[in-house]
């Protein structure tokens, strides 16, 4: 259902997914371009959510920006106009904020609606080491337009049971994309997050995870762990707040697994 392979491009685009909310995909996002960023990597961090979780992670104020994704969708402006620096070295923001929801049905009437953002963001890829988009809980146009902007997609998956259901038709979509719009789209990593290694229900998820996905299961998962939820009050990551907590030392794990398997 999903394929492996090398990137089809010198700079990875990661596009961070799952339609189903809670399940730390933002948490993720910000957490993964933080820490490439002090590893000496020139990031961007696309946020591509309308609730705009992303842009208020990173401490950027979503008042007085000159111009948000919603702006570069609805060629009112460029995406280099609308990136902004975060307070994090070598970390970069494409900001957004609820109006991207005005976005979805903007697109619906536009030809190649689905391939927006990747002709945005081409002009960029050459300014960056990385780019992640913070896609949102769905499988809507801009899900769409953030894997079809993608080489690859990085699912953070909750250790729960519902979640197994939902990744089936997630796997369905990513593959319909390869097929018909990015044939360079591959799955890169599904990530574990919420993890209890008390619970016999995560043990489980962790055990159909690897057996179904093998390599392309992360080695480390992400502890259920309060220091990850309390930081984006702060609008900094864990990484950057807490950097000694349990999440974020999974998390600095996982970015180092990242940049081997790229």
């Amino acid at each position: 259902m999903y394929r492996v392979g090398g990137y089809n491009s010198p700079v990875p685009v990661w596009a961070v997914v799952n339609q189903k909310g809670g399940v730390g995909k933002t948490t993720t996002a910000v957490n993964l371009a933080a820490l490439l960023a002090r590893k000496g990597k020139r990031v961007l961090l696309v946020d591509a959510d309308p609730q705009g979780n992303a842009t208020t992670g990173v401490g950027v104020g979503k008042t007085g920006l000159k111009a948000t994704l919603y702006e570069v969708l609805t060629d009112s402006a460029c995406a280099q106009d609308a990136v902004v620096p975060t307070a994090i070295e070598n970390l970069y923001l494409l900001p957004s904020t609820l109006d991207l929801a005005g976005a979805e049905p903007a697109l619906l009437g536009q030809v190649g609606r689905e391939s927006v953002l990747d002709e945005a963001l081409q002009p960029l890829r050459d300014d960056y080491d990385w780019i992640l988009i913070d896609a949102p809980p769905s499988l809507g146009v801009l899900t769409i337009n953030a894997l079809a902007a993608a080489d690859a997609a990085l699912i953070p998956l909750q250790c729960e049971f519902y979640a197994l259901e939902g990744l089936t038709q997630l796997l369905k979509t990513i593959e319909l994309i390869r097929r018909r719009i990015n044939p360079r789209l591959r799955v890169a990593k599904v990530l574990l997050t919420m993890f209890d290694s008390r619970s016999r229900l995560s043990q489980q998820v962790e055990t159909e995870v690897r057996n179904f996905f093998g390599e392309t299961a992360a080695k480390t998962p992400i502890p259920r762990n309060v220091r990850l939820s309390e930081a984006p009050g702060f609008g900094q990551p864990a990484v950057v707040r807490y950097p000694k907590c349990k999440g974020s030392l999974a998390y600095a794990e996982f970015m180092e697994e990242v940049l081997n398997s790229a």
